[in-house]
């Protein structure tokens, strides 16, 4: 499983790393030591403290993470796969991006929930980068 550091987890819920480590200190995330002492949260628990995050009323705090591409990077909060199609969530920053891809693009990728990923954004689809 994924895990990220304190300056990671920082960037995709978009905030600084400070108040990821306030949060951290405060217990509403969850996080331990790695074998190199620093400070780590695992990425199923920073993809549910994603949504949390994004579903509560402070979202005003969380700057939008869109470029002249509308590349939104994020961590994957969800993957449901069919027999031939597949549906990856990812939430950046405060927002939730849902792509609809095949199953074997999904595989390909190797996306599963706690993993970094951007979605790119044209008209209507969204691409999904493994970062």
């Amino acid at each position: 499983m994924q895990s990220y550091t304190i300056g990671q987890a920082a960037r995709l819920l978009g905030v600084s790393p400070d108040t990821a480590r306030r949060w951290a200190d405060a217990g509403r995330i969850d996080t331990h030591r790695d074998a190199s002492g620093r400070r780590v949260v695992q990425g199923k628990d920073l993809a549910a403290f994603s949504v949390e995050l994004a579903a509560g009323d402070d979202n005003d705090e969380h700057p939008s993470y869109t470029s002249v591409r509308n590349a939104f990077p994020g961590i994957v909060t969800a993957v449901k796969l069919g027999d031939v199609a597949a549906q990856v969530e990812i939430q950046a920053g405060p927002h939730r991006l849902v792509s609809l891809l095949t199953r074997e693009a999904v595989e390909e990728l190797g996306l599963e929930v706690g993993m970094e990923a951007t979605a790119r954004v044209k008209s209507t689809n969204v691409h999904v980068d493994r970062t």
